[in-house]
């Protein structure tokens, strides 16, 4: 099975520039829990949930001026559409990631590979092993 297969399509993303609030508010509306980042045409990061409460809430007393550039995790983690979905597993497992930016030859984000997208189209026991790594406390 190809990643393409169970991938969420159309992904949108923010800029680092987006307000702290406008990424909320994008989250709340979509439900979901991350937004990629992008600058210039290329994903630069992630911000999620638990990136604007624990760096931007948590850390800054609440700050209104902070924007998605100052809590974003840095660097991106990706896969490729055509990637066999054991391959994004792997990396998900080995990175602990719970969400993998998708983008195609020629280097498009074109989607978002979740853990929710893994548990309802891969075998329970590699969905399993996936999730328990991801989940795993990080030292």
């Amino acid at each position: 099975m190809k990643v393409k297969q169970i991938m969420h399509k159309g992904v949108a993303w923010v800029t680092p520039e987006t307000s702290l609030v406008q990424a909320a508010r994008t989250m709340k509306r979509k439900d979901i829990g991350a937004i990629p980042v992008g600058k210039n045409d290329r994903l630069i990061g992630m911000v999620t949930d638990r990136d604007i409460v624990c760096r931007g809430l948590a850390n800054s007393g609440g700050r209104k001026s902070l924007s998605v550039g100052d809590v974003m995790s840095k660097g991106i983690v990706y896969c490729r559409a055509d990637d066999d979905i054991g391959k994004a597993l792997r990396t998900m497992k080995n990175r602990k990631i719970r969400r993998l930016p998708v983008i195609n030859q020629k280097k498009r984000m074109v989607g978002i590979l979740s853990l929710g997208d893994v548990a309802r189209k891969v075998a329970k026991s590699q969905c399993a092993d996936v999730v328990r790594a991801v989940s795993a406390h990080h030292a």
